[in-house]
């Protein structure tokens, strides 16, 4: 009878943490960031690459999601230099990751972010055209 209850509190041990991890919670006790979905209609889904590409027409795509510890890749393929940077213009700052891997690109450069390890969303825009909204996105660390 004792190595019955043990079982079936060893079970719920372990029902208990994967329901953790299933609904965010880390190690350390803090909750995930929601990382959306759900819901009715409308908006659209991360694609799940570590390429950005830049060209005449944007940035593409200009919503990804990656695994923690990834890297992204910026490709200018547009006839003009851009400067990437995380949000908010004109301090930046909120992803790092960006600020120190990729920065300034030349016309037919490719450059990479820092490891992104923390979860959550990176926002991004250039800093030369911060107004241009063709040239923002968000990289989204799960």
């Amino acid at each position: 009878m004792n190595v019955r209850l043990k079982v079936i509190w060893g079970g719920a041990a372990i029902a208990g943490l994967a329901l953790a991890v299933a609904c965010g919670g880390d190690s350390s006790g803090n909750p995930g960031t929601p990382s959306g979905g759900g819901g009715g209609g409308g908006g659209g889904v991360p694609t799940a690459t570590t390429t950005i590409t830049i060209t005449s027409a944007g940035v593409s795509p200009r919503d990804i999601t990656v695994p923690r510890g990834s890297q992204v890749t910026f490709v200018n393929n547009s006839s003009v230099n851009h400067e990437m940077a995380s949000d908010p213009h004109p301090t930046h700052g909120s992803c790092p990751e960006i600020e120190n891997g990729v920065g300034f690109i030349t016309v037919g450069q490719s450059r990479q972010t820092g490891n992104l390890n923390a979860a959550g969303r990176c926002t991004y825009h250039d800093h030369q055209r911060n107004t241009d909204t063709s040239l923002m996105g968000t990289i989204t660390v799960q």
